[in-house]
């Protein structure tokens, strides 16, 4: 994830919250990983550069990082002041229910419980015992953001995952907050 990543399955979450207004949500206390890809590849190139081997799994935070926290500093660092950025969360329930899905409409997000629960939870000590850092959170999404917004709009109006605007107004309004 982060600058580059043709796949929009983080950049929908900049890109979304700076546009503002209500802003469809799973469940803030759900667990979430993941890691930029610049971290990744700058770890990967020290561990080949001292020949360390090994099974490792290689993603982040360092400590627990929830969906609310992870959307709550990506709005601290793309917020639009023209248009905050106004939070409606919805539970797994509502959101199965009203067919948004996991990971494609709701980038990262999987279920905290349930088949899912331990799938933002793996361990990664071992990795940054090796070496392995993260950047803010927040440094990924304004970055992400920053190089969002120099692709043609054409390809701008084509993001790959999320949930659609129309469809995100209608479940809004389920919510009775639209």
């Amino acid at each position: 994830m982060g600058p580059g990543d043709e796949t929009d399955r983080f950049n929908y979450w900049p890109v979304r919250i700076n546009q503002g207004g209500n802003v469809l949500v799973p469940p803030a206390g759900d667990p979430v990983q993941f890691i930029d890809a610049r971290d990744l590849a700058e770890w990967t190139i020290r561990m080949a550069e001292s020949r360390t081997t090994g099974e490792f799994n290689g993603h982040g935070p360092a400590s627990e990082l929830t969906m609310g926290k992870m959307l709550n500093d990506i709005r601290l660092t793309v917020a639009n002041p023209a248009s905050p950025a106004v939070f409606i969360e919805a539970s797994a329930k509502f959101l199965s229910n009203n067919k948004i899905n996991m990971w494609s409409d709701m980038p990262v997000w999987v279920p905290g419980d349930g088949e899912t629960g331990g799938f933002h939870r793996r361990r990664n000590a071992k990795s940054i015992n090796a070496g392995l850092t993260f950047r803010a959170v927040g440094v990924t999404a304004k970055d992400t953001l920053a190089w969002w917004q120099t692709l043609p709009e054409a390809r701008r109006k084509a993001m790959r995952a999320g949930i659609k605007a129309a469809r995100e107004v209608d479940v809004l309004k389920l919510k009775q907050i639209g």
